[in-house]
């Protein structure tokens, strides 16, 4: 990771300082190019006012110029570095077509006298039809570049070390605190960081946190789910094997088919809820649709009905008729298990309300006992699974701890909220939250 992340500063850096370089040279180059012209044509301009062309030849040589006095027929009757006599006709060159057009002209062309070189054409028109050109070799201006190239190279490569070096501290600055973290993850507090990587800290703290956690959640529901069933299917074993080997008598068969029976009762109850807990972790909202809580409240109390006489707990419904957007059989479920688990932890002669309404928040199912009730402590965890607050009570009922569970599940698949409102010995208040329909 570090040395890519090297590579790729050191990848950036030259980059840039190639750009920069053909940059800046083009930029001379061009301006160089404008100062040439602006030089010869106010030479040109000079060498006409002065009309100096006895003395052309010794002026070219010290401004390191040609200088060209074409007729108006196209001959060439001056010229600072070439025999007259020998050179063509002129009036077919373009800077002299365009110069007699349009008075002037710049141009940068090969020359046909010295066909070796490309020079710097500045031309004029003169009042008597001649045309005066001044020139330039363009190999003046490429030495300077060849002159200053081992100096652009020296700089390159200094620059370029000086990049590696950067781009080290750099990349080692940046991984240093992200190595320290991999290698001390569950002590990150203890690491100094750059703040441009706290957020990222804190988000991987919370990730490492929540992978701990799943990882004990799953290592707990698997050791509850083992206990779960290892209990009853100890009895069932024991109780079949003492009636198959003879040693229980005749008025004890009747007994240990009973407790078989309630054995396998309960494994078949938690089964059922574990294969219920594992639908729900894996169920979406796709399916839907516009209900009405109170008539699947007021549905779901038959059902109950037996469970409340067992106990002597009356149950009653109030409210009003809530439309929601959910799915019609997990509302049952959810009811189903509130309200099983309000008659199971309750009192003889106790009472469970069911109130289905709305408030500012939205529609609402309330389900409230006058039961033994639930000690704060343990408010946050009742809703764990195979979480029990009073084993032998759970037992004795019934109950496999993974109601409340199944429940959670279901407010969290429908994005409502969930409240408790308990106290030991007065009883307990669980209320639903769910979204306004529109």
């Amino acid at each position: 990771m570090e040395n890519k992340i090297h590579r790729q500063f050191f990848l950036i850096a030259a980059v840039s300082i190639i750009a920069s370089l053909l940059l800046t040279m083009g930029v001379f180059y061009k301006r160089f190019q404008d100062q040439i012209g602006y030089d010869l044509k106010t030479f040109g301009q000079v060498l006409l006012e002065t009309q100096g062309w006895e003395k052309a030849e010794e002026i070219a040589d010290e401004e390191d110029i040609r200088i060209t006095l074409i007729e108006a027929d196209g001959t060439v009757s001056i010229d600072s570095e070439a025999d007259v006599e020998e050179m063509e006709n002129h009036n077919d060159r373009p800077e002299v077509m365009e110069a007699r057009k349009n008075g002037e002209s710049m141009m940068i062309r090969n020359s046909s006298t010295f066909s070796d070189t490309t020079e710097y054409y500045y031309a004029m028109r003169l009042d008597d039809g001649r045309v005066l050109r001044v020139s330039r070799e363009v190999s003046s201006v490429s030495s300077i570049f060849f002159e200053t190239l081992p100096l652009i190279l020296g700089l390159v490569v200094c620059i370029m070390i000086l990049a590696v070096v950067i781009s080290r501290m750099l990349t080692h600055s940046i991984m240093e605190p992200i190595n320290e973290l991999a290698s001390n993850i569950d002590h990150m507090q203890d690491v100094k960081i750059y703040k441009e990587l706290v957020p990222f800290v804190n988000t991987i703290q919370q990730q490492h946190e929540n992978i701990i956690r799943q990882s004990k959640m799953r290592q707990d529901f698997t050791a509850n789910v083992t206990h779960e069933l290892k209990t009853p299917l100890t009895s069932i074993s024991g109780y079949s094997e003492l009636i198959e080997t003879g040693m229980a008598s005749e008025s004890d068969v009747k007994h240990f088919a009973h407790e078989i029976h309630k054995s396998s009762a309960r494994l078949l109850t938690t089964i059922n809820d574990i294969i219920r807990l594992s639908e729900l972790d894996s169920e979406g909202t796709e399916f839907y649709d516009k209900v009405d809580l109170y008539e699947i409240a007021k549905d779901a109390l038959p059902s109950l009905e037996v469970s409340a006489k067992k106990y002597q707990v009356s149950v009653y419904l109030h409210g009003q008729s809530e439309i929601i957007n959910a799915s019609e059989e997990r509302m049952v479920e959810l009811i189903s298990n509130l309200v099983d688990n309000a008659i199971r932890y309750n009192k003889p002669e106790g009472r469970v309300d069911i109130t289905v309404d709305h408030d500012d928040q939205g529609s609402y199912l309330s389900v409230k006992d006058n039961g033994i009730g639930i000690p704060k402590r343990y408010h946050d965890r009742i809703f764990e699974r195979f979480y029990r607050v009073d084993k032998s009570r759970s037992k004795a009922t019934g109950g496999t701890g993974l109601g409340l569970a199944i429940v959670k599940h279901i407010v969290l698949n429908h994005k409502a909220t969930l409240s408790i409102d308990s106290e030991e010995g007065k009883g307990t208040e669980i209320v639903v939250h769910f979204k306004k329909t529109e």
